[in-house]
């Protein structure tokens, strides 16, 4: 389970340092093979291999037919690009990717359970505020009754 949020920065060549404190567990489930795929919200995904696989198999189970279903598959599949730890404990952030998510030097990344978002750091930001910008009576219906 991948969670908390870690301030990094890329290098000159975009390779991005694993934190030390998951680079055990991705060596034990995935020998540090990755999955870096984009998100409509303009971040990166990034999925030990294992955690990907089926949610690729789902996606290109779905019917071609529809138009949005299709974008949505040659977004995140189209996109998906395999990326493997270095005994350093980087990984190489091909560069179409890094552009399409707008990074620069400084990012952040974020656990979310199976996987990893990837912000540039300023967007992250913006993220947060809009996150917290909730009025009330904005909550969306499926959070109703939902206590912390």
């Amino acid at each position: 389970m991948f969670r908390g949020v870690t301030q990094l920065s890329l290098d000159a060549k975009g390779r991005l340092a694993i934190p030390a404190r998951y680079r055990s567990e991705l060596m034990s489930t995935c020998s540090g093979h990755l999955i870096v795929t984009v998100d409509p919200s303009k971040c990166l995904l990034i999925y030990p291999q294992p955690a990907w696989e089926p949610i690729e198999q789902k996606l290109n189970n779905l019917s071609s037919f529809d138009s949005k279903t299709r974008n949505l598959q040659r977004l995140l599949v189209g996109n998906a690009s395999d990326v493997e730890m270095d005994a350093a404990g980087r990984i190489l952030l091909p560069p179409p990717l890094r552009l399409f998510a707008g990074l620069s030097k400084d990012v952040v990344l974020v656990g979310q359970g199976a996987k990893f978002e990837l912000w540039d750091e300023v967007q992250w930001n913006l993220q947060i505020e809009d996150a917290l910008a909730f009025k009330d009576g904005d909550m969306p219906p499926e959070l109703d009754g939902f206590s912390l």
